[in-house]
């Protein structure tokens, strides 16, 4: 039985989604504050947390910097807030957030996201046995989801390693934008939408200090990315 972390202050929104939840057969545990949060994934990560930006004690973006920078956890993380600026949920993304629901919201719709969720994540997890990737001086390794370059690892969030697994496994292929954000995001795609230029940014800087010479994702311009 998958076990998910709901976080969220709301008390009547928390019991609210954890009856939905747990009614579709998930283990489901809940916190009220991002301190309490904190408490409890030190103890246990589950397989999804559901989490609200605007929590008591911690705020919801330093949670999931716990979770990825000092938990070094993977766990897909939904967030559902009541911030429905565009430059809230691209910073959210950037450091780590799978998925964006802003309040207010239908239950159904956030099952239905924790189902596709939890689905693309088990999916990606099934390259156990698929061989490394190498590309110039770096290697991306499927299994172990471990890159390094000159044989240091660096250190990737979710979706940034998402982003450099699509570009390398087919590295002659332009990728759009749109179809970097709809394949690893799987929401629609909007123009203004920057989340995709700040990732494979920020992939570049992290290779960029362990290997600074060498040139590994090309801008193509007008079009998207691809392996340099």
């Amino acid at each position: 039985m998958e076990k998910i972390l709901i976080i969220e202050d709301d008390t009547d929104i928390n019991h609210l989604l954890s009856r939905i939840l747990k009614k579709a057969g998930y283990d489901v545990t809940s916190a009220y504050s991002g301190t309490e949060a904190q408490l409890r994934l030190e103890k246990e990560v589950p397989d999804l947390i559901l989490l609200d930006l605007m929590l008591p004690g911690i705020a919801g973006e330093e949670v999931i910097k716990f979770v990825r920078e000092e938990l070094h956890q993977s766990v897909p993380i939904i967030v559902l807030s009541a911030k429905i600026a565009l430059e809230n949920k691209v910073f959210t993304m950037t450091i780590g957030a799978d998925d964006y629901i802003t309040k207010p919201f239908e239950p159904e719709e956030v099952l239905v996201r924790v189902m596709a969720v939890l689905r693309r994540y088990h999916t990606n997890g099934d390259e156990l046995t698929q061989e490394s990737y190498h590309y110039k001086n770096l290697v991306l390794n499927p299994s172990s989801r471990i890159v390094t370059v000159d044989q240091k690892e660096i250190a990737l969030t979710r979706h940034e390693y998402d982003i450099l697994h699509i570009l390398i496994k087919q590295p002659e292929k332009v990728f759009s934008r749109e179809v970097l954000y709809e394949e690893i995001w799987q929401n629609g795609y909007y123009g203004e939408d920057n989340t995709v230029n700040v990732h494979v940014s920020n992939i570049r800087k992290k290779i960029a200090a362990m290997d600074s010479e060498t040139e590994y994702i090309k801008t193509v311009w007008g079009i998207g990315f691809k392996m340099a």
